[in-house]
């Protein structure tokens, strides 16, 4: 890469798998000169240092915000209000900051309440790119490569850094789409939010049982595919699924619903039923995947 890095110094509050990708990516694109990092422990931010995911690990929030071009809050959501909270102050005005939340609506919010006059030098985003395993050790430079990033602009935010969040987003190899807050949530709850709480249940199901060892013996690939989330990190989920409790219980009664039918219709001996069930799902799961790269 020839040329200025589009920005100078980059602030990651949480250099996991998502802050730690992010700053990897802007790394490899050559777009970054600095990358400060701040976290929960001194052992994970010695990590990134070691691994080279940050160039410095942060001692003054205030003070590395004030001159920061750049600033992403990629910890589990219901961190990000005191971390807003406490730089909110000493915020430059050229700074902007982004964030890898799963939900939005809270986090806008939050985000209003913090900032205040400057809400508009936040621009809400969520990368659509996670994965089961956490920490800087599990982070990587291509992780957004291709991926979707979903942007939630405020209507305080000006369209030129609208622009360049994106374009950070975009250095980082991700596709940029944008929703509202609340599209977002009610989209995430259904395909994401709820896919998790079900992985969930049904592995703690087994694991309370007496005789789970014998389950888990016979688990095969059906069982590994249904539930490889179930391995995702608990605080960040418990997290997400409070903050969206609204439109994810929604999403569960309608598959609670969905699961009613399907006991009737097992009840009943009903075989054409689940049979014209089980093939629109199929119709379904197989045109999406085709869709997909």
């Amino acid at each position: 890469m020839t040329g200025e890095p589009e920005f100078r110094k980059l602030v990651v509050f949480g250099v996991g798998l998502i802050g730690g990708s992010f700053a990897l990516g802007l790394k490899a694109a050559g777009q970054i000169e600095e990358i400060v990092g701040f976290g929960r422990s001194l052992a994970s931010l010695t990590q990134a240092l070691e691994l080279g995911v940050i160039d410095r690990v942060g001692a003054n929030a205030g003070q590395e915000v004030a001159d920061a071009d750049l600033v992403l809050i990629a910890t589990p959501v219901a961190q990000m209000p005191e971390i807003m909270a406490r730089i909110a102050p000493y915020l430059g005005p050229q700074a902007l900051v982004t964030d890898g939340g799963s939900t939005k609506s809270d986090v806008v919010a939050a985000a209003r309440a913090a900032f205040g006059a400057k809400a508009g030098q936040f621009v809400p985003a969520h990368p659509i790119a996670g994965a089961e395993n956490s920490g800087a050790a599990a982070a990587r430079a291509d992780l957004y490569c291709g991926k979707k990033v979903v942007l939630t602009p405020l209507a305080e935010n000006t369209v030129l850094d609208v622009a360049r969040v994106r374009s950070a987003w975009e250095w980082c190899g991700a596709q940029i789409h944008e929703l509202t807050p609340a599209e977002h949530d009610r989209v995430f709850a259904a395909v994401s939010h709820l896919p998790h709480l079900l992985s969930f249940a049904l592995v703690h199901d087994i694991a309370v049982r007496d005789n789970r060892e014998l389950f888990f013996s016979f688990a095969a690939s059906g069982f590994r595919d249904f539930t490889r989330i179930a391995a995702s990190h608990p605080e960040m989920w418990r997290d997400i699924c409070l903050a969206n409790r609204v439109a994810l219980l929604d999403e569960l009664d309608r598959y609670r619903a969905q699961l009613d039918e399907l006991r009737d219709a097992l009840q009943r001996g009903d075989g054409a039923q689940l049979e014209a069930t089980f093939d629109v799902a199929r119709t379904a799961r197989r045109a999406w995947a085709s869709d997909k790269p």
